[in-house]
């Protein structure tokens, strides 16, 4: 039976770049916790998981260092990396600095034959959370956010956020689908939609600035849970 690595990885291999494939893939995994914190992966192991050289896999994770989530292990392979409270209230706050503006000024200039893409992506956001493919999870809840930061026009902006994004969602969604919290949180991509497809831009604000701040807050409440 294939992980959702794998699967993720045979998606995606329809793209160009197999190195660029391979990181979105290990991005993810690490994200939804499916690599844990601590632990150490060699180049040889990951590439025979992937079904891939292990070129692609050392440049995807030394990319993957640069940004924090790896640590290189001379003779080893490569950490994963953990994250505090702190440095998830760093960049959460970050985000929320970003985000809620970026998506107030694009809810007017979305077009509407963007609409019936946009809802699809959020049907399986919310799909994949009810089911726990956390991997697929996470590929299509940053892929959402990114298309609507793409109609801001700022390259650079979205780039960014997707920085942010990987470095605020480490680890914790394991725990909240385990706790059952996961879909709620997956279902107000819908109501953000909603209210950009009714171009409300305030109230679009508001939503992803509550959508971000549950990233803190749900990351705290699922990890004392586990823990108590």
């Amino acid at each position: 039976m294939s992980t959702p690595i794998a699967r993720n990885v045979v998606r995606l291999k329809k793209q160009p770049s197999i190195r660029d494939t391979v990181k979105s893939a290990l991005r993810s995994a690490i994200i939804s916790g499916e690599l844990q914190p601590g632990t150490v992966h060699s180049g040889p192991s990951l590439a025979g998981q992937f079904g891939v050289s292990a070129t692609p896999i050392r440049e995807a994770m030394l990319d993957l260092a640069r940004e924090g989530l790896v640590v290189a292990m001379p003779n080893r392979g490569f950490q994963i990396t953990d994250v505090s409270e702190q440095d998830l209230a760093e960049v959460t706050q970050l985000r929320l600095m970003i985000e809620p503006p970026a998506v107030e000024i694009i809810t007017p200039k979305l077009p509407d034959d963007a609409f019936p893409a946009l809802r699809e992506q959020c049907d399986r956001i919310v799909r994949f959370a009810e089911q726990g493919d956390l991997v697929s999870y996470l590929t299509e809840d940053n892929d959402f956010h990114l298309a609507l930061l793409s109609y801001t026009g700022n390259r650079r902006l979205a780039d960014l956020v997707s920085s942010l994004r990987s470095q605020t969602r480490l680890f914790g969604l394991a725990a909240l689908h385990r706790q059952g919290r996961l879909a709620a949180s997956a279902r107000e991509h819908h109501a953000i939609l909603d209210a950009i497809e009714a171009r409300d831009a305030a109230r679009a604000r508001d939503l992803v600035t509550g959508h971000i701040e549950h990233v803190l807050t749900d990351w705290s409440a699922s990890d004392a849970a586990e823990t108590a």
